[in-house]
């Protein structure tokens, strides 16, 4: 329909996993967004690397929509949608998010599972600046 007006514009992202002498795995992304004309850059740790990137864009944008810091995921689901491609398949990430008021799902579908789950992150971040707007 063509009525879709994004609330910011992604400029790059960047996601890394380590794992140090001791074990230990840090995940850590980087966020770049155009925000109100205003360029947004933020970095985050998270638990793994789609929690980093939650925790990046959450960040980015808490300046421009307090109401983000009420949303929580509440799960993370990786299908395969072809699982005959292997290791090349294209998968299907579904979140669960909520506020105070509802829950609600969203969908990524790419062959790259960090590109997937960017996709249903952004769904659902936007989603909850439309409810909240209207």
């Amino acid at each position: 329909m063509g009525t879709h007006k994004p609330f910011f514009k992604l400029e790059k992202f960047h996601v890394t996993v380590e794992k140090n002498s001791s074990g230990k795995m840090i995940s850590q992304a980087t966020v770049k967004l155009i925000v109100n004309n205003q360029s947004e850059h933020t970095v985050s740790e998270g638990d793994g690397p789609v929690d980093a990137l939650y925790s990046a864009l959450s960040k980015s944008l808490e300046r421009f929509f307090p109401n983000i810091r009420e949303m929580h995921l509440i799960d993370y689901k990786v299908r395969i949608v072809n699982p005959a491609a292997g290791t090349a398949a294209i998968t299907r990430v579904v979140i669960e998010t909520r506020d105070k008021d509802a829950i609600w799902g969203t969908v990524g579908v790419s062959e790259n599972v960090i590109e997937a789950s960017w996709q249903a992150l952004v769904d659902s971040v936007e989603y909850k600046l439309i409810k909240d707007s209207n």
